[in-house]
């Protein structure tokens, strides 16, 4: 076998140097990503024991409610009325209990996150609904209405675009929003009675306080097991219950 019979190696690829920097460099990457979900789930407070608790037990109480609401509503415009109304509720404490009584990735509890405050919008609107359509009339009925759900699309789109925004700005949104029949308040006490106005009035301050507590964050009784937040869904339960007894007297009340 001569010189030129033998065989001579294969020449290396030409990206062969590269080939162990760039798989360093993957491996480096992956440890970085590795790193900040682990910075992001150390950051993140630790949830009360009980959070989320008291609206995952109010979401089938807020179904039922809901179902005898529609079939004896006195008409049929109470009864899409209190359907408005009872959606929005279902959706409110729904999502909530979710996105509370469980840890999310940061994905998912982005997108929870919007939905839970977007909701919060969705239930203002809902519950003025009833009382709109079953108490007022002619162009007050319209210009509420439209009112209250212009600028609940306007809060939702807000929320959802912004989700990072603080407290101290969209906190005065919802109760701006909350109090928009402040004017119309007369009419209510003409057609409704003494007692229904009562309830909304009673409903918008405990809502407006249980507002109060969640932008300032105070009082916080027991972080560990029942802070700020249990606070404020607690006053959400009381105005949401306040304000169905209202609902209930008029949609039963009402004719065709």
């Amino acid at each position: 076998m001569t010189a030129e019979d033998t065989p001579k190696p294969l020449p290396a690829p030409a990206d062969a140097p590269l080939a162990a920097p760039l798989a360093a460099l993957d491996h480096a990457a992956d440890a970085a990503d590795a790193a900040v979900d682990a910075a992001i789930e150390g950051a993140r407070p630790v949830k009360p024991r009980l959070r989320g608790w008291l609206h995952a037990g109010m979401f089938p109480a807020s179904v039922i409610g809901g179902i005898v609401l529609i079939c004896l509503a006195g008409s049929p415009q109470a009864r899409v009325a209190c359907t408005v109304y009872s959606v929005s509720a279902w959706l409110l404490f729904g999502v909530s209990a979710i996105y509370h009584r469980f840890t999310w990735g940061p994905r998912g509890e982005a997108v929870l996150r919007r939905l839970d405050h977007a909701n919060i919008f969705l239930i203002i609107a809902g519950t003025y609904t009833p009382f709109t359509l079953l108490l007022l009339h002619g162009g007050k009925r319209e210009m509420l209405l439209w009112l209250v759900w212009a600028g609940a699309l306007a809060g939702i789109g807000f929320r959802v675009f912004w989700v990072g925004a603080p407290r101290w700005l969209y906190t005065p949104c919802y109760l701006a929003l909350g109090w928009a029949a402040v004017f119309f308040l007369p009419d209510f006490l003409k057609t409704g009675g003494v007692a229904v106005l009562v309830l909304i009035v009673l409903g918008g301050l405990l809502y407006s306080a249980g507002g109060v507590i969640y932008g300032l964050k105070r009082p916080n009784p027991s972080p560990r097991w029942f802070g700020f937040h249990e606070v404020f869904h607690s006053f959400t339960l009381a105005a949401f219950i306040v304000q169905y007894v209202g609902v209930s007297i008029v949609a039963y009340s009402a004719t065709s």
